[in-house]
């Protein structure tokens, strides 16, 4: 896991938005100013402000090669917490957004054999994967699952480009996706990328694991535990400082941090998106995001301090 940088804010404008599927719609956000967007990697997501108290993670799924605008899709939540509802009734053409990122948790791994698994919305993130699978001459396969047909984003552009690559099947068609027949038809080495609800992410991690012939790789739009912060209170120590904080049983290191006067960097507070994660000099995080793999956990060089805490009584912070 690289170490924290600052993040880009940049103010863009709302250029098109476009019904893609039921429920879905796709943004594309450009320089008002004419000027090029920020460089960003297959995989990448940005956070857009839209409202004092309302940041939401989108992922980038158009063309990472094309600088004239940066585009994300967004899918309706009827239970959400009115982000996306946001973008749905309040957006317009010619509206300012204020962007962060982009910033890249579940970059695309160099391989001769992908295969890139998404359910619903999931599909964003991976349409730059397939294109860069795709240019480098690798050999991949989509399985691609919705509820129904009209609300699954994009299939036909993709299943027009690919062909039989990609397999699209909608739960009300063919029920749920055979996760099984897919892992099992897979070569060794095959680099697994999945992202989608959690019910699929969890049957995807339980029929990987243990098995040394593929390496997954998820990303979540939610934890994957809601259990709230607690444990024996604990100090972080600030590197740059030799400032001493308490966290104490019930609170969060990043609210003990913001409590305390200490800027860092935040979005989720659910330990889905990255924005802060802080470097560990020393010390054992107690890690409960959903961001970093079990490798990148084990490192303990880095922690996401809106919902992790701490094995040790200390920890000393990048900060």
């Amino acid at each position: 896991m690289p170490a924290k940088t600052e993040q880009d804010h940049h103010t863009l404008q709302v250029a098109a938005k476009d019904d893609v599927a039921e429920g879905v719609v796709s943004l594309t956000l450009t320089d008002p100013d004419g000027g090029q967007v920020p460089t960003w990697t297959p995989g990448a997501h940005v956070d857009l402000v839209l409202g004092a108290d309302v940041v939401r993670q989108y992922s980038l799924c158009g063309d990472v090669d094309d600088r004239s605008g940066l585009r994300v899709a967004v899918l309706l939540e009827a239970n959400g917490r009115g982000g996306s509802r946001r973008v749905h009734d309040d957006l317009r053409v010619g509206d300012i957004v204020d962007v962060v990122g982009p910033r890249n948790h579940f970059a695309l791994v160099d391989s001769s054999s992908y295969l890139f698994v998404a359910g619903g919305i999931g599909i964003t993130p991976l349409m730059p994967m397939i294109a860069e699978a795709e240019t480098r001459g690798a050999d991949w396969t989509l399985l691609y699952g919705g509820r129904t047909s009209t609300g699954m984003a994009f299939a036909d552009k993709l299943f027009g480009r690919y062909g039989d690559r990609v397999v699209v099947r909608p739960q009300d068609e063919y029920g749920l996706l055979d996760l099984a027949s897919a892992l099992d038809g897979a070569v060794a080495g095959t680099q697994v990328y999945c992202c989608g609800p959690e019910p699929l992410l969890a049957a995807v991690e339980d029929l990987c694991d243990g098995r040394d012939d593929v390496e997954l790789h998820v990303e979540r739009f939610a934890p994957k535990t809601s259990a709230a912060p607690s444990g024996p209170a604990f100090e972080v120590v600030l590197s740059q400082s030799g400032r001493e904080i308490p966290v104490g049983e019930d609170e969060t290191v990043l609210d003990a941090l913001l409590q305390a006067g200490v800027d860092v960097d935040s979005s989720c507070r659910e330990g889905t998106c990255g924005t802060c994660e802080t470097g560990v000099l020393e010390g054992i995080p107690d890690h409960r995001d959903s961001v970093l793999s079990e490798d990148e956990q084990a490192a303990n060089d880095c922690m996401m301090v809106c919902v992790s805490r701490s094995c040790s009584q200390r920890l000393v912070l990048d900060l």
